[in-house]
């Protein structure tokens, strides 16, 4: 059964599905996949993470360039998977007509208005014709950061001081976001702190995404259990060929269904 014919929800919002997956799961887990990743089987790939009870994919990258290597990875994702295909984009070139929505994301502690407003700008009239699902997001880094933050000239929130990260998850909100994402980045050493999640899920009244750095289930759920309502991870799937059992020890630790 695909994500479209779930439940009572509005057909095609792929918001209200995120949502009534969180209400009734607690914890809900979404795998990323970078479509440079050459030598990768998306469809595959994406297959085995939905039966690991992963609620939807997200594609995109911290250096994608191309356009088409992302709607050919998309098309195959959505050929093989039943779950909403969400763009994570960097760029302009982060958008494509073939996916069922749009993380439309403002990366708030950029030091370059390019990130936080003038791309959005650029890509709103394409993903309007498109008639992609935008759902509004509030980005910040954390930590190194990684690639994510280099590319997005981000001044990254210290592990130490989550106040800050409270500051502009509240902001974030306050401004409209509907969501509100820590990212440790790709790939990153150790994940967004715990107390920084329990901080800003404590003042924040939308749903908050962490990512970066998850691994494994033990840490998933520590992220959990602090206040997370999605949890990425999209290194971990990278890195295995048994993606259907990593994302179900994942998915295992953080749902309340599981």
């Amino acid at each position: 059964m695909g994500w479209k014919d779930m439940g009572k929800w509005r057909l095609g919002s792929v918001e209200e599905y995120l949502l009534k997956r969180i209400e009734e799961e607690g914890t809900i887990h979404l795998t990323l996949l970078d479509p440079e990743r050459r030598g990768m089987d998306f469809s595959e790939v994406a297959k085995e993470a939905e039966r690991g009870g992963t609620a939807a994919i997200m594609v995109g990258g911290s250096t994608l360039a191309s356009q088409s290597e992302l709607d050919e990875a998309i098309k195959a994702i959505k050929a093989a998977v039943g779950v909403p295909v969400i763009l994570f984009p960097n760029n302009i070139s982060g958008v494509s007509r073939y996916a069922d929505a749009i993380w439309f994301m403002s990366l708030l502690n950029s030091s370059n208005t390019y990130y936080l407003i003038d791309v959005q700008a650029l890509t709103a009239r394409v993903i309007k014709q498109y008639g992609i699902e935008p759902i509004p997001m509030g980005y910040i880094i954390v930590g190194d950061g990684g690639a994510a933050g280099y590319i997005g000239q981000a001044r990254p929130i210290p592990y130490d001081h989550p106040e800050i990260a409270v500051g502009y998850s509240l902001a974030g909100e306050f401004l409209g976001m509907h969501f509100i994402y820590l990212e440790a980045g790709s790939g990153a050493k150790k994940p967004v702190p715990i107390e920084m999640v329990r901080m800003v899920r404590h003042h924040l009244s939308v749903p908050l995404i962490v990512g970066g750095g998850v691994r494994e289930g033990a840490s998933a759920r520590r992220i959990a259990e602090a206040g997370a309502d999605v949890i990425v991870t999209g290194t971990l799937v990278e890195e295995t060929e048994r993606v259907r059992e990593k994302i179900a020890e994942v998915v295992s630790h953080i749902s309340r269904r599981a």
